[in-house]
């Protein structure tokens, strides 16, 4: 099993036990990934879904520690990675009529967001182009080994 490694251009937060339906908060998930955290936060204040908010409220916090801890620039961060997972299932009972009881069931999940610097890419771009050709061609040819074939 592969240890989750931590990178030094990302940041994340983490959101648990959320009172929401997984495929609700996936909805808007959806629709966030991978853009800019300037208009991800224009975006979920316009959206009409309740999941908008504990979203937000986690956006900001992983763009807060992105700024504190490691000293990122908020208008540098994407959204690299969101995950919506099922968390458990908290159970009510409600009485119903000849003294029986009805089960309620609220599903609540669990949100992982993490933000990416992308000041580090342009760096590198840069770098790259003051390179002679030949050597730019064995760093491409590197670094599309790396991305695709991570084990070798």
């Amino acid at each position: 099993m592969l240890k989750n490694r931590k990178k030094k251009d990302e940041v994340y937060a983490l959101g648990q036990y959320i009172s929401m339906s997984p495929n609700k908060a996936r909805r808007v998930i959806d629709q966030i990934r991978g853009r800019s955290y300037d208009e991800t936060l224009m975006i979920l204040e316009l959206m009409p879904y309740r999941a908008c908010y504990p979203i937000f409220k986690l956006i900001y916090s992983a763009a807060a520690n992105a700024s504190h801890n490691k000293g990122f620039n908020k208008a540098d961060l994407i959204i690299s990675k969101a995950e919506v997972n099922k968390g458990t299932t908290r159970k009510k009972l409600k009485p119903r009529a000849r003294g029986r009881s009805y089960l309620i069931k609220r599903p609540t999940c669990h949100i992982r967001v993490v933000l990416k610097d992308i000041s580090y890419y342009e760096e590198y771009e840069r770098f790259l182009k003051n390179l002679p050709k030949n050597e730019q061609k064995i760093l491409e040819r590197e670094r599309f080994l790396l991305e695709n074939y991570p084990l070798l």
